[in-house]
């Protein structure tokens, strides 16, 4: 990752939660801890953060903390265009009337571009999806309530009596921050909370996520391996993590993101 990026990722950090750690920031840019004290450190001479023991903070401590995680519009730019090929057959999962789930997430985005001529009930916790497919397609949506977190264009309550468990799905679609033996994970206690609401709503869940995922770790586990029904992903995935799903029970899908048509916007029944 360029160090432009890097320290923008920083900045976003240390402006979301009152201390940033340098293991926190080292998991979200996938660098060393080296390379992100040199970073902390040209940051703090040109006083654009506070250098502290341990991590970073703002000059200006937020007002409100937000969620742990690398930006939305940070996160939109990473493995474009196998999160395409990824949306593109997951839509293809879908039949038309068929209540579906799409949690908020920059691959789970992706396949607003092919429900375009499609018909079904959808339910989002992701602003951006809803508007998109509101202004393009003619699918029912349908919003989760709470507060919108900016930085990860998601809504998130912490309330068990939101519309939520009004809704029914046969499918879940969703990305996560990591994928191992253990399940998927995530970094934020909140995220957690409202994703198990959501997956307890659907029959099958769906999981998207690029091959690099599987290299990615957290500390908080939202699901084990046994709740996931489908894995979609693309060329990239290891033998040893194809046989980790596979030993699971998940079926797995694999996509080739060079085959990718980027011109399409929707996909057979």
């Amino acid at each position: 990752m360029h160090e432009k990026e890097r320290h923008r990722i920083i900045l976003s950090a240390v402006q979301e939660k009152p201390v940033a750690t340098v293991q926190e920031l080292v998991e979200l840019t996938s660098s060393s801890e080296a390379t992100i004290r040199r970073d902390i450190a040209a940051l703090h001479v040109q006083k654009r953060l506070r250098r502290v023991r341990g991590g970073a903070e703002a000059i200006t401590p937020p007002q409100f903390v937000g969620l742990a995680g690398r930006p939305f519009s940070v996160n939109e730019t990473m493995h474009a265009a196998q999160k395409r090929a990824i949306a593109r057959a997951a839509v293809a999962l879908c039949a038309d009337g068929e209540p579906i789930i799409i949690n908020g997430g920059t691959t789970t985005f992706q396949m607003v571009h092919f429900l375009t001529n499609r018909r079904m009930p959808i339910f989002t916790n992701s602003f951006p999806i809803a508007e998109h497919l509101l202004k393009h397609s003619k699918n029912t949506v349908m919003l989760s309530g709470g507060t919108i977190y900016r930085e990860q264009n998601i809504i998130l309550s912490p309330f068990e009596n939101d519309v939520t468990r009004n809704f029914y799905a046969r499918r879940m679609f969703m990305g996560a921050q990591g994928l191992g033996p253990l399940g998927l994970m995530e970094g934020d206690p909140l995220l957690i909370q409202a994703e198990q609401k959501l997956i307890d709503q659907a029959d099958e869940l769906i999981v998207l996520a690029d091959s690099s995922k599987f290299r990615q770790r957290s500390s908080l586990i939202l699901c084990g391996l046994s709740r996931i029904a489908t894995v979609i992903t693309d060329e990239d995935i290891e033998d040893r993590e194809a046989k980790m799903l596979e030993t699971a029970g998940i079926n797995l899908i694999v996509v080739d993101a060079v085959q990718s048509k980027p011109e399409e916007s929707s996909l057979p029944a």
